[in-house]
């Protein structure tokens, strides 16, 4: 049996030679990057927003930096407990204080997105993750659950999918969230939309099931990644460490996953 330093000497040799790939799952992150729009009379997030401070001139001559501004559920983005009221009182639950070890874990990829295309309203339920389990063997603890639906693959209005009543965008039954916090015990769950909640989810019961249950359960999301189809269903690991940010309620991060070449 390996030792805990050869396991991670394997591990950095396997990154260096490509039998172990690093997959990017995060959107570029610039003004077009696409962000949630609340209706009124809901206060909304600034977009992405670059401001240069200099290039090589008199204002620098030797550096370049830039001024960012955005708000913390932008682009490709790490959902943490505080973000919603039903997760407020968790102690630990803000992006400076979670366990960093709650960061990093196996994934596990249910790919629907054949469903999602002929339905996008479709919704995750229970039946459909219990019959990837009968395939792949159950989802353990301390894993992250993506959802993939090919929904990054949209681009511009086809993306919010958004009609008269809003959105429609895939996502998960309200029955089959608490089966994944609590039967399953995940440490959260990661979706190509622009949230983890379906598009309609504002009428559900409870509404936006996936923030009500997953947060009040202490677990996280992440949205708006990318390139799930270069996953596999099973052996893959996740890293997705937010920004530090003191009590921040989530933040932009790049989420990558190590799979077996």
């Amino acid at each position: 049996m390996s030792t805990p330093v050869e396991t991670l000497a394997q591990l950095a040799a396997g990154i260096v030679s490509g039998r172990i790939r690093v997959v990017d799952l995060t959107v570029p992150l610039e003004p077009a990057t696409p962000i949630i729009n609340l209706p009124p009379p809901f206060a909304n997030s600034k977009p992405f927003a670059l401001q240069e401070i200099s290039r090589y001139d008199e204002r620098g001559p030797g550096w370049y930096w830039n001024n960012i501004e955005c708000g913390e559920h932008t682009g490709t983005h790490f959902d943490a407990p505080v973000h919603w009221v039903t997760g407020k009182d968790h102690p630990n639950n803000a992006t400076h204080n979670i366990p960093v070890d709650r960061f990093v874990g196996p994934a596990c990829v249910i790919d629907v997105a054949d469903r999602a295309k002929a339905d996008p309203d479709f919704l995750l339920t229970q039946p459909v993750i219990e019959e990837w389990e009968k395939k792949h063997g159950r989802i353990p603890s301390h894993a992250w659950v993506l959802i993939r639906t090919d929904w990054s693959q949209r681009k511009g209005a086809q993306y919010f999918n958004a009609r008269e009543d809003g959105p429609h965008t895939p996502g998960f039954d309200p029955k089959c969230v608490p089966f994944l916090a609590k039967e399953r015990d995940i440490l959260g769950v990661g979706v190509e939309t622009v949230g983890t909640d379906a598009g309609q989810a504002y009428r559900f019961d409870p509404a936006f099931p996936c923030h009500t249950i997953m947060h009040g359960s202490n677990k996280f999301g992440l949205a708006s990644l990318t390139n799930l189809n270069q996953l596999p269903p099973t052996g893959a690991v996740v890293v997705a460490p937010p920004l530090k940010i003191v009590n921040g309620s989530g933040s932009p991060l790049r989420v990558l996953a190590l799979v077996p070449a």
